[in-house]
């Protein structure tokens, strides 16, 4: 099969068709996301650590979070103040419902969702995407935009809207981050800045199937 068929085969059954079957499976599958997210990273970090292109130092590059992190927290700044009118819109009720509580949980999701959630996501959406289809995607403008899409598209599972646009925002800002700054470890924390914020704030009820998951 040529290479460039074979590329956009492989990304339409993983980012498209494999979403859109959890979709339809959700009530069956609520229980697998996680695992299924584990087993998705082990098989994307192998074909990353195999291919002697990949340059391993961006699974780390601390030192691209200090020049990133200017606009990592400008946008996060405001963010905040966007997030708390949008959640004023859907729920007057419910603000930081999660650590006010069940506090207990909330330091959970702390420690366990960067680890369970976040770094499995940066490792596929953004590391093994970028990587992957580099040559069949060479505007990075575009690897920007598919990989946002179909971050998005993964969070139809949760069958709400506010999942869906929120992921796909979220998606934009990280897959910036990696596309400028090649540095996995910035995009994760960048994630779970975002994420454990939203999570905080409430906005997690349209995020959650019973487990830690994403953002």
């Amino acid at each position: 099969m040529n290479y460039s068929y074979y590329r956009w085969f492989e990304l339409i059954a993983v980012f498209i068709v494999l979403p859109l079957i959890g979709y339809l499976m959700k009530d069956q599958l609520k229980l697998l996301l996680i695992p299924t997210l584990l087993l998705l990273t082990v098989w994307c970090c192998f074909l990353l650590l195999k291919d002697p292109k990949f340059k391993r130092f961006r699974l780390t590059n601390v030192a691209q979070l200090s020049v990133a992190k200017k606009r990592i927290l400008t946008f996060f700044s405001a963010g905040v103040v966007f997030s708390c009118a949008f959640y004023a819109l859907l729920n007057q009720e419910k603000w930081f419902q999660l650590p006010l509580e069940s506090p207990l949980n909330w330091l959970m999701l702390i420690v366990f969702y960067p680890l369970v959630s976040v770094m499995p996501q940066e490792l596929i959406y953004r590391t093994y995407f970028f990587h992957r289809y580099k040559k069949i995607i060479p505007d990075k403008r575009w690897r920007i935009l598919l990989s946002a899409s179909t971050f998005s598209l993964a969070h139809i599972i949760y069958d709400n809207w506010v999942a869906v646009l929120l992921s796909f925002a979220g998606g934009l800002m990280f897959a910036y981050t990696y596309a400028h700054s090649r540095s996995t470890f910035a995009c994760v924390v960048e994630h779970s800045i975002w994420g454990l914020w939203l999570f905080s704030l409430g906005l997690g009820q349209y995020l959650d199937s019973g487990a830690i998951v994403s953002t």
